[in-house]
Formats: C-alpha cells, structure tokens, sequence
C-alpha cells in the first residue's frame, strides 16, 4: 500500500516552512530530513525535493518529514551562509532560543517540533554561492554516536567525518550536533557547491537517502541508490582562515590530497602587488571544502581540511 503524502505549511518562528509528511501503512521509526539551512545550497535542496516525489510511490515503514527548504527568508534574498534578519548563520544557532533573533527562533521551533520527536535526523546540506565541495558526511561524537557512524557510512559518499566534542570541534550549534547531544542519531551529508543545481550531486543525496530508509528498516532502497563503497573516515576537520582581508588565490581544489607544509593558497592586496599571506596545511589531509571567491574579509574562512 502507497504512503500518506501530506504537503503543507508549518509555523517555525512565525515563519511558513513547507513541511512535507509521509506516512507509512506499517509502524517504524520517524525520520527528520531538513534541507536549506542556507538558503543558497541549492544542490541539496534538488536532491530533497526529487527524493520526496519519488518516495510517495514506494512501500514505507514508519514516517518521515521533511522540509526542503528551511531558511525561507535566506532563499528568498538569495543569501548565502546566514539569515538576513539578524546576519546569524542558522546552523550554528540550534538548539536555539524562543527569545532571541529569528535564526534564533528559527533554530528552536525546528528543533523542538521536528528534530526532539524524531528516532533519526539527516541534515542535507552542500556548498554555498562561494563554497566549492568534495562529498562528505559528518557525525558528531557522543552518545548516539555509533548509530550516527552507521547512517553516515550508508549515506554512501567519498569521505565520512567524526566531529569530536572537545577542543578540536569544527563548529558548534549546529543541527546535527544539537541532536547528538539530546541521543539522538543525526548526519550532515555534503554533496554539491557553488550555488549550482549539479545533477550529479543530487543524485547522491537521493540514493543516500535510499540508503538511509533502508538501514533504518523503513523502505527497500531501489536497485539505483546500489551499495554505499566504504568511505575514507577522518577523525579531524580543520578550518583555516586569513589573517586580514584581501584576494584570495587557492593554489589547490577540493577533493585534492594536500602534504603538511605544502602552500594551499595565497592572500594579496588588491591591486596584487603585495603577497600579505601564505596559507600552509598543518598536517596532510584532504580539502573538504574551500572559498571559491577571491573576496574574503578580515579572519576570512578559506577552506576545510580533512585530516585523520
């Protein structure tokens, strides 16, 4: 028997947020799939979209719902990486705060309604307007880790991160992180950039979200999403920024292996008479993402390195 589809609008932050419900004939858990946290990653929210339409037709245990695009106001303006009212980036805003800005709020009502009451959590993000990507997933340390480790690995792409809980932690108040710390299994997937609708990419986080329904006993994965290939797992994310602003000229790609000490990149002055930066790699890695714009301010993020 098909699903229950049930397509609407839900109130987060006073916002309307489309909120898509798909209700299976069988019991089984419920699964959150949240997608434009950043209103300009465009890939991810196109893999979202064809995933749902594609899931009305197929036999489901259990529920999932899922928003494709959460950062209305961001999409709207087309602004990358942060919520126009208030300029906070959402994804480091969860669990939120009812009392503070819209990101704020945006970031609690999302948690307390959706994320909380959920069994699992796939975050599905991809490089921003000025970000270019390699395909990665993250998890966070913690209690729910190990079920965490697991979905990442199904999701099927080329590298899997652990982000741990101490000093070394990338980034915090994201969602995925939020759910971790309330036990609850939770993924960022990673695939796509440069604000570019790239078919590849969404292809990838269609077939990882296949993989995910049936890793988690919901739905058979259709013969198209085929095995996840094991990933290469790091253990370390680190991101390097600028010391002052300036033109940015990296002299390596995402997905490219890079040695310690080799030079990833450049800051100049604008009219490209003064070398003000050498941007060097602390250890060996793999860029995982990396600013594509040659504009970058003062403690300007420029890239993300992958490291065991």
């Amino acid at each position: 028997m098909p699903p229950t589809v049930v397509r609407r609008e839900i109130g987060l932050a006073g916002l309307a947020v489309p909120l898509v419900e798909v209700t299976g004939a069988a019991d089984g858990p419920t699964l959150t799939v949240i997608s434009g946290v950043h209103g300009c990653e465009y890939a991810a929210m196109a893999g979202v979209r064809r995933w749902l339409g594609n899931l009305a037709s197929r036999e489901l245990h259990g529920r999932v719902r899922a928003v494709p695009v959460l950062n209305v106001t961001a999409f709207a303006a087309r602004s990358p990486f942060v919520v126009p009212e208030g300029g906070k980036n959402l994804n480091r805003c969860f669990p939120g705060d009812p009392a503070g800005t819209l990101a704020d709020r945006l970031a609690h009502d999302t948690f307390t309604r959706l994320i909380a009451t959920s069994d699992a959590l796939v975050d599905v993000h991809c490089g921003d307007l000025v970000e270019a990507l390699q395909p990665f997933t993250l998890y966070e340390g913690g209690p729910a880790e190990e079920r965490a480790s697991a979905l990442a690995e199904a999701y099927g792409l080329p590298y899997v991160i652990r982000q741990s809980v101490g000093p070394d932690r990338a980034v915090s108040g994201s969602s995925s992180g939020a759910a971790a710390e309330a036990g609850i299994p939770a993924i960022t997937a990673e695939a796509g950039g440069c604000g570019l609708v790239e078919e590849h990419a969404a292809a990838l986080h269609v077939a990882g979200l296949d993989r995910v329904l049936g890793l988690l006993g919901m739905a058979a994965p259709p013969a198209a999403a085929g095995p996840a290939v094991a990933p290469t797992r790091l253990g370390r994310f680190l991101w390097l920024r600028c010391r002052g602003a300036g033109w940015w000229e990296p002299r390596v790609a995402a997905g490219e292996r890079v040695a310690e000490g080799q030079a990833l990149g450049a800051v100049s002055s604008l009219d490209g008479a003064e070398v003000r930066e050498v941007i060097v790699a602390p250890t060996d890695g793999v860029i995982i993402f990396l600013t594509s714009s040659p504009a970058v301010a003062d403690d300007g993020l420029l890239l993300g390195l992958g490291a065991r």
